[in-house]
């Protein structure tokens, strides 16, 4: 019996000692069944490369639109958290209508920002090896999305950050924060004020991010209809 046999043989037996409860590991187990239709290890690391790719390219195109992140409660970025004290006094003084347009400006550009992002996770998909991707197979619902952050978050953020700044600067929440913190450090016997907004908007655009790609990768474990090729069919099972 040849290396590839034996390998094969290992994985099986290991899912098997997972138990059945997730559709992904029955799925898996089509991935190394022997005989007629049974893949090779090559067919199955380009089947999650090809899942991937189409998951992030969703996720990037859903959050990279106009009100992609505005629009979307789960992922729109409110007021920064360490200056909720200064929105509440804020539009106590009746600049809430201000408030509102930084909120909005910040989206716009994380949304802006979020356009860069596909190249990045397709050079950490093309990069997966074997083992990688058998990984992802065993691991829970998000162990893609979790490799991706791991992988790509700090390139990410060096590559979000310049593009957020001006993002920021175009659409002019720059000038409008600018302004509520002035507004803000004007008020008597406050503690003066200056959250950095390229940081946190950052942060939150890659955060956004990763809460739609778990999504769009939950669909196609769980769903046969969103396997959208022949490849994901073989894979995932039909």
């Amino acid at each position: 019996m040849n290396k590839t046999k034996l390998l094969l043989i290992a994985i099986f037996l290991h899912i098997m000692s997972l138990g059945s409860q997730a559709q992904f590991l029955q799925d898996a187990i089509k991935i190394i069944k022997p005989g007629k239709g049974g893949l090779t290890e090559k067919d199955a690391v380009e089947g999650i490369k090809e899942a991937l790719i189409m998951g992030t390219a969703e996720s990037v195109a859903m959050v990279s639109k106009p009100d992609g992140f505005f629009s979307n409660p789960e992922i729109k970025i409110p007021f920064p958290e360490n200056a909720r004290t200064i929105e509440s006094k804020l539009r106590a003084l009746g600049l809430g209508s201000k408030v509102d347009e930084v909120i909005l400006t910040i989206n716009r550009a994380a949304e802006d920002a979020a356009k860069s992002a596909q190249p990045i996770f397709v050079a950490a998909i093309t990069s997966m090896n074997i083992s990688d991707a058998l990984q992802i197979v065993r691991g829970g619902n998000d162990a893609a999305t979790q490799y991706l952050a791991k992988t790509t978050t700090p390139e990410l953020k060096a590559e979000f950050s310049p593009v957020i700044k001006s993002s920021l600067d175009k659409v002019d929440a720059t000038r409008l924060w600018a302004g509520l913190i002035r507004a803000y450090n004007q008020i008597p016997f406050v503690s003066k004020q200056n959250p950095d907004l390229t940081d946190y908007v950052t942060d939150k655009a890659i955060s956004g991010l990763f809460t739609m790609i778990a999504k769009e990768e939950l669909k196609i474990r769980q769903n046969p209809a969103d396997r959208t090729t022949e490849l994901l069919k073989k894979v995932f099972g039909n």
